[in-house]
């Protein structure tokens, strides 16, 4: 029997979700235009997947932002009860 295409798009997402050592998460969201463009063309640059580009980006992003947090605040950053404003984020 055929399988539906709501049957093959949910096999190929779960596929895809066990492609990184069972560690993926799905994402969905909609950006803006020139972020999308701006991300296209850093993942270009760079020879990289978009994918691989914004989790890089994420990752460093963090990095700094831990970083640049005093020891005490550390904490609170990871528990999710820091706010920082909008305008410092690390580049």
């Amino acid at each position: 029997m055929p399988t539906s295409n709501a049957q093959r798009q949910a096999a190929y997402r779960a596929r895809h979700l066990q492609a990184d050592d069972g560690e993926g998460v799905r994402l969905n969201l909609i950006i803006g235009t020139h972020a999308k463009c701006a991300l296209e063309r850093l993942a270009g640059a760079h020879g990289l997947t978009q994918r691989a580009m914004l989790e890089r980006l994420l990752v460093r992003a963090e990095q700094g932002t831990v970083a640049a947090l005093p020891a005490p605040l550390r904490t609170d950053y990871y528990e999710r009860r820091l706010r920082l404003p909008a305008d410092d984020v690390t580049p």
